[in-house]
């Protein structure tokens, strides 16, 4: 093959591939949303969260990763952390309201979600981030590892960074339902079919040791429900007789078969609607 054409596939090979991410401007927002096929970061003027002080019911995790959060918003040392259990309690919510809690103050602490699915191109992502000034939660909602997922692999280079190391400017936050981030009976069995059972998951669970620190979330009992919703009255305004509200909460959690944070702020949704009351951007427990 002569030089003309050899020249003549290149230039048709960068003309297909994509160009480079461009240096994102920071301080166009406090969040961003990781986007691949093209890389880009785009930022999110207005966050869908809820304030801290209407998280009812995990006191103890909330303080604990406000306060891990700020330590890394001050420069200090602070842990990975994964936000797991039960479904609709605040997981999500509380990683948004920390950092909408931390950010006036601290301008520099950027909010940067990425999407499960995304997970091969975090080194890409991590070469982004790792030349800013700014500090960064990277921030992964409803993470889990299937059969045959090998999605796991690419954590581990924010997790553990190989070679390079983490940046000291990165944290990482991750929610799941599940505390070892996948199910239970795919753990059963590879320890039944593996001939060192030991070590045929050590792998995939130990990849739950990795975050610093676990943050468990439990169902509500009633108390902790009923409350929920009579701050979200305080907070937005809705005026109601007490006894009214317990009996329509109680009712409605009972048409649902279950009670949680995500089933208190779909009742207070109702309730607000029907008092002419509006939410703005306000998402509820998560």
């Amino acid at each position: 093959m002569d030089e003309t054409a050899l020249t003549r596939i290149a230039e048709a090979l960068e003309r297909m591939s994509p160009a480079p991410l461009k240096a994102p401007d920071f301080s166009a927002a406090s969040a961003f949303v990781w986007h691949v096929a093209p890389d880009r970061l785009e930022p999110v003027t207005a966050v869908s969260r809820v304030d801290l002080d209407l998280l009812v019911g995990i006191d103890r995790s909330r303080e604990t990763l406000l306060a891990n959060t700020r330590r890394f918003a001050e420069g200090f040392a602070a842990n990975n952390a994964l936000l797991w259990g039960a479904r609709g309690m605040g997981k999500s919510s509380l990683v948004k309201a920390v950092h909408g809690r931390l950010s006036p103050d601290h301008t520099d602490l950027k909010l940067v979600e990425l999407q499960r699915e995304d997970l091969p191109s975090v080194a890409r992502l991590l070469n982004h981030l790792r030349t800013a000034k700014e500090r960064f939660i990277l921030f992964c909602d409803d993470l889990s590892f299937g059969h045959d997922d090998q999605h796991y692999k690419s954590l581990k280079a924010v997790l553990d960074g190989g070679i390079e190391g983490r940046p000291d400017n990165v944290l990482f936050y991750a929610t799941s339902n599940r505390r070892h981030l996948m199910p239970r009976d795919m753990i059963e069995n590879e320890r039944s079919s593996a001939i060192n059972p030991s070590e045929a998951v050590e792998e995939k669970v130990s990849l739950s040791d990795r975050f610093g620190l676990w943050l468990g979330f439990h169902p509500c009992d009633q108390d902790e429900y009923l409350s929920m919703i009579a701050g979200y009255c305080s907070a937005y305004g809705v005026s109601i007789d007490a006894e009214t509200l317990r009996a329509e909460a109680i009712e409605w959690q009972a048409t649902r078969g279950s009670r949680s944070g995500r089933v208190a702020w779909q009742f207070f949704t109702d309730l607000a609607g029907r008092h002419g009351v509006s939410l703005g951007r306000s998402s509820g427990l998560v």
